[in-house]
């Protein structure tokens, strides 16, 4: 129940938060000195049901009940602060780690995810033909591949030709001997390094300088740049090259495609002829139908026209590889709404560029806190560490003792720190002390860590909405401590207790009826009719369901159902209808079949036992003290608020906004 009330508490501080304009003044209650608005009132209810709009289709008997849980909540609040809950280490301590673990998810989602994905989501509303020149790195490195791609770059910005450079120098040897042509392409799709380049030109231009990526350099060219459709819906007609007889006969295929074409602008049926003469037999059948695809997916050819028709329209004669095609666009697919593509334009963002996103922020975090690695001290930790790994001691401590490997936000991460802090970090663990790499990495880790906590402790005084969820949780963590305080660690409940209620409760404990039952059952009535005439002259029915009763997991226990709740199932319904122990019914229509069911037992509805009754009885009566000491202590603070709530005011709630 503890755990319930928590996570309930924290569930409700991950509403948005709603600035109401208006209504601060209008006081609805108060408690001592302390007065509660119309404003704190909407705010909170807003944020209890998911918002304004929600809000104000209730009802003043909701709101009613609300306010009056609401005047508990706040008194109790009070409570909290005079008992000085804010300088209780536990609490603070408890506070700070959620300040930490939320922060950190908070900055990742609000300052790095979500502006990602709407920039990913604004860029994939156009899609733009672009054309690159690519050069390798040698088994040297990357200077001389670096120094081709600036050579060849100084041609082109002389007048050169991208594409026939393209030919003669990219060693992307799918796209080169097309001019570097890599066709239509949109966000999420290539390298951000490249996509970045592309979409910072407009048709016609090339990029400053060669682009870097993990295939090497780039030099990119935009040929193409407008509006994106996600996806069209197409039929065709595809005659192939090869004749019935699998001969090669692309002029009689020619000639058949021109005489469909013919035919179609003459008003003949698409799909008709689609089912006639189409090749693709898969399509044929469904008037051609290919159903909705996206750029890329069809072969290049295909592609372009496809993507170039107007719903309804009929493209002239298509060559492709496959032979000549005929093309109708049927649909074509609106972009999305934002909302409706969060969840996937995340998973592509994450994978493509969240990373890069991330170091660059941590970067902005090292400038913003003045952080400053010592090198030496790095250097010093890896030549003294012996053979030494992670999560062991390290050989010279003395030495580096004092030794200060980073500062940031005024303060210093010395040696000792560092080592002792990585060694309890499983990631780390046994990793070589001695390899400058894995210490790095170590130290990578760490810096982050420290930058983001710094981060995080500015959020409450930067981030208005931050600082409200943590109020919001700070309040509900007060109100779980005062819980314990005043119910559950008062609740004192033993077997004498329990005993004693339900002595005097016994009636409210009940054992449902139950029976049990066999069933034969068969997906054909024709068998089942079969069954039952064995059954009529004679065979066992325990043998019959042993043997062909067709039920999962029921046929090696002979279709026995063990004893269940007569209103546990429309199996259990139907065979509770059989009046007698040993009476079997005729066959009936069940859930995707047919059955025979037979009754073998039947136990009446009965009182429960103590020990039958016991736990539910517990928790009846842990429930009741629950309630009764809460009760004690809202009586409590009642008489030292004496709260006064005014439902005359509380009917403006979510009524117009007063001025």
């Amino acid at each position: 129940m503890r755990r319930s009330f928590r996570f309930t508490m924290i569930l409700l501080l991950f509403f948005p938060l709603f600035v109401l304009q208006g209504n601060a003044q209008t006081v609805i209650g108060e408690f001592g000195n302390y007065k509660i608005t119309l404003n704190d009132f909407e705010n909170a209810y807003a944020r209890n049901v998911g918002g304004w709009e929600e809000a104000k289709k209730d009802s003043f008997n909701q709101y009613k009940d609300f306010m009056e849980l609401y005047m508990r909540y706040r008194m109790k609040l009070r409570n909290a602060q005079v008992r000085s809950y804010d300088t209780d280490p536990e609490l603070i301590n408890e506070l700070k780690n959620y300040r930490q673990q939320v922060g950190k998810t908070y900055i990742v989602e609000k300052t790095i995810i979500e502006p990602g994905i709407k920039k990913l989501y604004d860029r994939r509303k156009e899609e733009l033909r672009v054309s690159h020149i690519m050069f390798r790195p040698g088994k040297d490195g990357d200077q001389a591949s670096l120094d081709l791609a600036n050579a060849v770059l100084d041609s082109i910005k002389n007048g050169a030709s991208f594409e026939e450079m393209a030919k003669k120098y990219s060693q992307d040897t799918f796209s080169g001997p097309s001019g570097g042509d890599i066709f239509y392409v949109t966000a999420g799709i290539l390298p951000v390094e490249f996509e970045d380049a592309m979409y910072s030109l407009q048709p016609g231009e090339v990029y400053s300088k060669p682009v870097k990526t993990n295939y090497g350099y780039h030099l990119i060219k935009v040929t193409e740049r407008h509006p994106r459709t996600p996806k069209i819906r197409a039929s065709h007609i595809l005659i192939s090259y090869y004749d019935d007889n699998k001969q090669l006969d692309s002029a009689g295929a020619k000639l058949l495609a021109d005489s469909i074409l013919a035919q179609l602008k003459n008003g003949v049926s698409f799909e008709e002829l689609a089912e006639k003469y189409s090749d693709d037999k898969g399509s044929a059948s469904k008037g051609g139908d290919l159903g909705y695809f996206e750029r890329r997916q069809m072969v290049k050819p295909f592609d372009e026209a496809a993507f170039n028709l107007k719903v309804g329209e009929i493209s002239d004669l298509v060559q492709t590889n496959y032979g000549y095609h005929i093309i109708k666009v049927t649909d074509r697919q609106a972009y999305p709404d934002f909302e409706s593509s969060k969840a996937d334009l995340k998973k592509m963002y994450q994978k493509q560029r969240f990373d890069a996103d991330y170091a660059n922020y941590i970067d902005s975090l090292k400038s913003r806190y003045n952080y400053n690695l010592n090198q030496e001290t790095v250097n010093l930790i890896v030549a003294l560490s012996d053979s030494s790994k992670f999560g062991t001691a390290y050989p010279k401590p003395d030495v580096i003792a004092g030794k200060v490997l980073f500062s940031c936000g005024g303060t210093e991460v010395s040696a000792p720190e560092f080592i002792d802090t990585v060694n309890q970090i499983t990631e780390f663990i046994g990793k070589p002390m001695y390899n400058k790499d894995e210490v790095m990495k170590a130290v990578n880790k760490l810096s982050e860590e420290k930058l983001i906590e710094l981060a995080v402790n500015d959020l409450d005084r930067t981030d208005p909405d931050f600082a409200a969820l943590m109020k919001e949780y700070r309040n509900g963590v007060y109100i779980f401590k005062l819980q314990e305080d005043e119910v559950w660690n008062k609740l004192k409940i033993d077997s004498t207790d329990i005993y004693n209620y339900w002595s005097q409760h016994k009636e409210d404990y009940k054992m449902p009826e139950k029976i049990s039952f066999g069933e034969i059952f068969s997906t054909k009535d024709s068998l089942i009719q079969l069954y039952y005439k064995d059954l009529q002259e004679g065979a066992a029915f325990d043998s019959l369901a042993g043997l062909y009763t067709e039920r999962i997991g029921k046929k090696g226990v002979k279709g026995l159902y063990e004893l269940q709740d007569v209103d546990l199932s429309d199996l259990t319904r139907e065979a509770n209808k059989i009046e007698n122990p040993g009476d079997y019914t005729r066959p009936i229509h069940t859930s995707a079949g047919y059955s025979i069911l037979k009754l073998y037992e039947r136990q009446p509805a009965r009182s429960k036992t103590f020990e039958e009754a016991r736990a539910e009885v517990a928790g009846d009566v842990q429930s009741n003290e629950s309630r009764r000491l809460e009760e004690e202590y809202i009586n409590i603070l009642n008489n030292i608020y004496h709260p006064v709530i005014y439902y005359d005011e509380l009917h403006k709630a979510f009524t117009e906004k007063q001025n």
